[in-house]
């Protein structure tokens, strides 16, 4: 279908937070998708690219690949989606790497200009985000490992019927650490604990050429940790609970000529300042900085390791976007082939472009077990 892509500004008291190529904050795989959209400390899997690649050293299969496709605003429209390709190889025990590639197509835009009364046709532009890294991971100790991406990213926009007037290119750096326990009790139980760190996204702001706009990418920095316990041989439940921050500068207020009140918008300083500046510029103070934490809590139950149920709830700030949902989960492990599929709704008044839509993704074990 032809769809006209229109830019929507909400206007509001509120200091929401915002930054250049947001698809990079939609959630790729199911799994994560079901467990209010968190990723950083759960197990290890396919998809541990786009959360904590970190983990990779950790999985129990030497290699493996992955597919998503994520439709998005699917309501109102059949041509915006998300896809995603993952793949990963254990050089050894203790190092990994694994490369992935996004792409978020926006639909159709049709450009019309009007020339001596007339609408004239000036065609069909296709806007699109892409980004494509590359990760390396190495275990420190047996039972700590670190990570670094590198990645590229590419925001084509066309903004006008320009098809270059509005592509800009951007680098971001990921840098990520997991631990995972050895076996202990926990209530007579046998558990292991996960925690996890990532900041992803360190890199220059996305500079376009129409009007010279420069936009802060997502710099995000993610902390989680997660009980696994193992009920017996066959039956397992995991808790998990992230938090994330947006390292970027919060809006501050802008003025006209005669000192009207016009709206919000990000000081004009560097990425590195900005990540800086972004644990103390809110100008609420503690309080504001508190706000712009969002949580998730998930849950997991594991038969034999071939069928999971999932569920989870993401809550933020209703000053600093309102988004609050819950979101359900299964999973099957079929011939080395994992499938997962997940499903949310709101619980704000704030509804999400995801909401009422099924997201699946597909995970082969294509290495051995090891």
């Amino acid at each position: 279908m032809t769809f006209f892509f229109v830019t929507i500004s909400v206007y509001s008291q509120d200091r929401v937070i915002t930054t250049g190529v947001p698809f990079l904050q939609i959630t790729p795989d199911a799994r994560a998708a079901g467990m209010g959209d968190m990723g950083v400390a759960t197990s290890a899997d396919e998809f541990s690219q786009q959360w904590n690649p970190a983990k990779y050293p950790f999985n129990s299969n030497n290699e493996g690949f992955a597919i998503s496709y994520t439709p998005y605003l699917s309501k109102l429209v059949n041509d915006i989606f998300l896809g995603n390709v993952t793949y990963y190889k254990k050089l050894n025990e203790r190092s990994a790497w694994a490369t992935s590639f996004k792409y978020f197509s926006l639909g159709d835009i049709q450009f019309n200009e009007i020339i001596g009364g007339t609408i004239v046709d000036q065609g069909i532009e296709k806007p699109n985000e892409l980004t494509l890294d590359i990760s390396y991971s190495l275990k420190l100790s047996e039972l700590f490992s670190m990570s670094v991406v590198a990645r590229y990213i590419r925001s084509d926009l066309k903004l006008s019927s320009d098809s270059d007037s509005s592509s800009a290119n951007s680098l971001g750096i990921d840098i990520s650490a997991f631990y995972r326990s050895k076996s202990f009790e926990f209530s007579g139980i046998n558990s292991i604990l996960r925690s996890g760190i990532n900041i992803s996204n360190i890199g220059p702001r996305l500079k376009y050429d129409v009007g010279g706009r420069q936009n802060f990418i997502p710099t995000n920095l993610k902390v989680g940790t997660g009980l696994q316990m193992n009920i017996d041989d066959d039956n397992s439940i995991t808790v998990n609970l992230e938090l994330n921050k947006l390292l970027v500068p919060t809006p501050i207020a802008f003025f006209d000529q005669n000192n009207q009140f016009i709206g919000y918008k990000q000081p004009d300083v560097g990425f590195l300042k900005g990540i800086i500046e972004s644990f103390s510029d809110a100008p609420d103070g503690f309080k504001e900085e508190l706000q712009e934490i969002a949580w998730s809590l998930g849950f997991e139950y594991i038969f034999k390791n071939n069928f999971s149920l999932r569920t989870g709830y993401f809550n933020e700030n209703k000053y600093k976007g309102s988004r609050r949902y819950i979101t359900f989960g299964t999973g099957f492990l079929i011939n080395q082939m994992n499938f997962n599929v997940s499903y949310l709704f709101s619980t704000s008044n704030v509804r999400s472009p995801l909401e009422n839509t099924l997201r699946f993704s597909l995970a082969f074990n294509i290495g051995e077990t090891i």
